[in-house]
């Protein structure tokens, strides 16, 4: 789902941009072609490089602590930039939550306080450039995967496309529209809802030309969040005699994630099994 009218100033998301695209020709290209050449020279000798993803890229944590301080090579207007843009991004995020429990009958504020944990939520930023590559066979910009957190909101380059989404066994291209934010539920989201919304499978596909900006925010539980599905969807999942009524396990978020990290660009349903399996025996 694309977003327009999302309340985020174009103004902002202009500078945002602007900025963004700055940083990486003035602090992260030079490094990014030392790993290009690399890449290509490995390719060519018959290595096989599907195992990287062809982008530069950094995070920003926000919540529960800022790191934006702490990141170097980032001057003051672009820190804070990013983190009036953040705060924005943050408010609707929390907004869309609020439209999903109305949509799932479940009362408001119960998907936020289920990803609230002790400490509240995990919220960051990913910053990403994919650069022309003059072997798009030969690598992806970003390997096929699941999101593992909650609702991810992404401000993406409206000049060049390549995120792609898996939708009915056929990958569909994700055309960029301006000042547009790209809406993409994660593995908690589903777990939580107990299927009603599924986490999608997409990538990034390289191109020979232009240099794609990608700023995806993800809106996470907190690491001690214990996420299950909402009892409220599981009963309404009984009495229509649905198979998914139970299929979904109860887990700690940061357990989930030691177990992505390590699976992250294979298929979810074994991650999901395999959180029961640890809940079986433990």
């Amino acid at each position: 789902m694309q977003l327009l009218n999302h309340g985020i100033s174009h103004e902002l998301m202009d500078e945002v941009e602007r900025l963004t695209k700055a940083h990486y020709t003035s602090c992260r290209e030079p490094k990014f072609q030392e790993f290009a050449a690399r890449t290509l020279e490995a390719g060519k000798k018959g290595a096989d490089v599907k195992d990287v993803d062809w982008e530069s890229t950094f995070f920003v944590r926000h919540l529960p602590a800022s790191n934006l301080a702490d990141l170097p090579d980032l001057d003051d207007h672009y820190r804070q930039v990013m983190k009036q843009f953040a705060s924005e991004i943050q408010k609707l995020s929390e907004k869309l939550l609020d439209l999903l429990c109305e949509n799932l009958g479940l009362e408001k504020g119960y998907l936020k306080q289920a990803f609230a944990g002790s400490n509240g939520p995990t919220f960051g930023t990913k910053v990403s450039a994919y650069p022309p590559c003059p072997r798009p066979d030969l690598v992806d910009g970003l390997r096929a995967h699941t999101d593992a957190g909650g609702i991810i909101l992404l401000f993406q380059d409206d000049q060049v496309s390549g995120l792609q989404l898996l939708r009915d066994g056929e990958w569909v291209d994700v055309p960029p529209l301006r000042h547009a934010i790209v809406v993409n539920i994660g593995d908690q989201l589903e777990v939580i809802t107990n299927g009603r919304y599924k986490s999608v499978m997409h990538r990034v596909l390289t191109r020979p030309d232009g240099n794609r900006m990608s700023i995806a925010s993800f809106y996470n539980p907190g690491a001690d969040a214990v996420i299950f599905p909402a009892p409220a969807l599981v009963a309404a999942a009984c009495e229509e005699e649905r198979a998914e009524a139970t299929t979904y396990p109860r887990f700690v978020f940061e357990d989930y994630m030691n177990l992505y990290v390590r699976h992250k660009f294979e298929a979810k349903e074994p991650r999901f099994e395999a959180m029961k399996s640890a809940i079986a025996t433990a």
